[in-house]
């Protein structure tokens, strides 16, 4: 079970963690230097330190230079002694990340078919036989591998698995995914929403800072919200935290799956545009609905004007929707990802940015910065992969008290460090980040 903070072993934990993150940031960083931006005292961090060179999760690379007295000895991650593999499954595409211990991405994988795919547990299967030749190519040693990071559009809970759908994925509502895939890839196997893991793939690869409090505005076929505020990712009491695609910009608008009226994917969703765009007599090519939205967008970057007014459109939607979060949370930055603005994204950042001038609550006490994701195509995946790096090796609290069940596989691998837990259900400290 999780170690509680107040006990020994779960301040150490706790620890481990808050320097690792330090070491991730800095690149090489002496001990007196971490404890000054930690605040831990000398003695915390010498104990903390011996314990990860002991677990080889980080080495000593050589000496600062001297400044009169005896020169500091440097700390870095040793980034290849841990890796994980992150699942994104969507509606109609799986895309894997194969990541190393300080996020970084060292090989990346597109199958299309998704869930709508078939039976739910043949699909389970196949991804585990596709995460196997997976790790197989990227020359991984499967005894350095910690876990797996599945994610797909929430809300979805590690104890039910995916609890509500669209209608392309309603055989997968209450499917025991987390244990399913546990099972048969023989790994432990962490479950998350995709815009959530995409805000902590951008603070895990160093994109954004510890002290940020920004959001991720993530858009695949449906549109979703990941917060992270100093570090801490915001994940809500059941993980689902962010769903600003079912916030309602429309009063009395259309009904949305979800079963509200209103939502702004009913309006600025994929499957919106790609019906609004056929409705204005075009005829968005490709057998999928991402390809459709990707042919929008290509004309109306074109400046097709039916294209580019639908998509002006679509913008404002989100622009509403993004001045809530940033007036609700207060933010400073937000970063739009995912594959659709990928695509489309330069079509969205101009309209984003206006509003948040003129209508964003404490614009005259500091702006809003308005990015996109250096990541965006595979985001989702690479903050699957963070997740179990971070649960399994540097646990932060999240803004949630609730602990989740993460599911172990029947015959975990051996891997160097402490060993993994036997029981066929481990407790991890929070739904997402342990």
């Amino acid at each position: 079970m999780a170690q509680k903070p107040s006990s020994p072993k779960g301040a150490l934990a706790a620890h481990r963690g808050l320097l690792l993150d330090a070491i991730r940031e800095a690149g090489q960083v002496s001990r007196a230097a971490l404890a000054r931006k930690t605040g831990l005292n000398a003695a915390t961090v010498t104990l903390a330190i011996r314990d990860l060179l002991a677990d080889g999760l980080i080495v000593e690379t050589g000496l600062a230079p001297s400044t009169g007295g005896k020169p500091a000895v440097l700390l870095a991650l040793a980034t290849e002694s841990r890796f994980a593999v992150g699942v994104h499954l969507d509606h109609t595409s799986i895309t894997y990340v194969a990541a190393n211990l300080s996020g970084g991405v060292i090989d990346r994988q597109f199958s299309r078919g998704g869930a709508d795919a078939g039976d739910p547990q043949r699909v389970v299967e196949r991804i585990a036989a596709e995460i196997t030749t997976f790790v197989r190519r990227a020359g991984i040693d499967r005894e350095r591998l910690v876990g797996i990071g599945l994610v797909s559009p929430g809300p979805a809970t590690s104890a039910r698995g995916i609890a509500l759908s669209s209608p392309e994925m309603r055989p997968w509502v209450d499917f025991p995914l987390v244990t399913a895939l546990a099972t048969a890839a023989g790994l432990p196997v962490v479950l998350g929403n995709d815009a959530t893991a995409s805000a902590i793939g951008e603070y895990w690869t160093g994109h954004a800072k510890a002290t940020d409090v920004f959001a991720t505005v993530y858009m695949g076929t449906g549109i979703g919200a990941g917060i992270v505020m100093a570090g801490r990712p915001m994940i809500g009491s059941s993980g689902n935290a962010g769903e600003v695609g079912h916030t309602c910009v429309v009063v009395n608008g259309e009904r949305c799956w979800c079963g509200a009226d209103g939502c702004l994917e009913t309006v600025a969703g994929a499957a919106a545009i790609v019906g609004q765009a056929r409705a204005a007599g075009l005829s968005p090519s490709g057998e999928f609905l991402d390809e459709q939205f990707a042919d929008v967008a290509r004309a109306a970057l074109r400046d097709n004007p039916a294209a580019v007014r639908i998509f002006e459109d679509a913008a404002q939607y989100v622009a509403v929707a993004v001045q809530s979060l940033a007036n609700v949370l207060d933010l400073d930055r937000v970063i739009l990802t995912g594959p659709s603005f990928g695509i489309a994204g330069a079509l969205y950042v101009p309209t984003i940015r206006r509003r948040l001038e003129h209508a964003f609550f404490a614009r005259n006490a500091h702006a809003v910065e308005v990015t996109m994701s250096a990541n965006a195509t595979v985001a989702a995946a690479t903050g699957a992969a963070a997740m179990v790096l971070q649960r399994e090796l540097a646990p932060l609290p999240s803004m949630s008290g609730r602990v989740a069940v993460v599911a172990v596989g029947s015959e975990p691998p051996k891997r160097p460090g402490p060993a993994a837990p036997s029981a066929h259900l481990a407790l991890a400290g929070d739904h997402v980040t342990g």
